[in-house]
């Protein structure tokens, strides 16, 4: 079984003091995999972000939602709308290149690398928390926190 690299979120829109070291993390790890997918998250008009949490940023198309470092060629790139991009049309792509594990790099710990590690452990294909990769808009707290909780879902091994 193949592994991969699965950035979530790495956007400008998501870079604040705690998480300005990522960038340049994430533009050197890719280079160390031949299979990278990377998450662009946008938020819809019509959005339960937008109409519960009142979540305003992130329309299509703005400067928030470009990349905050540069994807290597060849990286997939996975448009999402939603915390996590495992779905039916991810996990075929993973089938299809023969990935049992994906490692997990990106923004908002606490949130979307943690859907996505636990979406991912659900489906069946190990996933595997790159902590020092991570960061939460939210602070050092927030992340360490959270990596706590996603060890307790997906396992303490699996959290490097």
């Amino acid at each position: 079984m193949e592994k991969c690299l699965l950035i979530i979120d790495v956007q400008k829109g998501f870079i604040n003091d705690h998480t300005s070291h990522i960038p340049q993390l994430i533009e050197r790890l890719q280079y160390t995999y031949t299979y990278v997918f990377a998450t662009k998250f946008y938020n819809p008009p019509d959005s339960f972000y937008r109409k519960l949490i009142h979540w305003e940023k992130f329309d299509e198309g703005s400067h928030e939602c470009e990349f905050a470092y540069e994807p290597k060629r060849d990286t997939y790139v996975i448009g999402k709308s939603v915390y996590s991009c495992v779905n039916d049309s991810f996990l075929e792509k993973l089938a299809a290149l023969n990935i049992g594990e994906v490692h997990i790099s990106g923004l908002e710990t606490d949130m979307c690398v943690m859907k996505n590690a636990v979406d991912l452990f659900e489906a069946g294909i190990v996933p595997v928390v790159l902590s020092e990769f991570c960061a939460s808009c939210s602070g050092e707290t927030a992340h360490r926190n959270a990596l706590q909780t996603i060890r307790r879902y997906i396992g303490v091994d699996q959290v490097l």
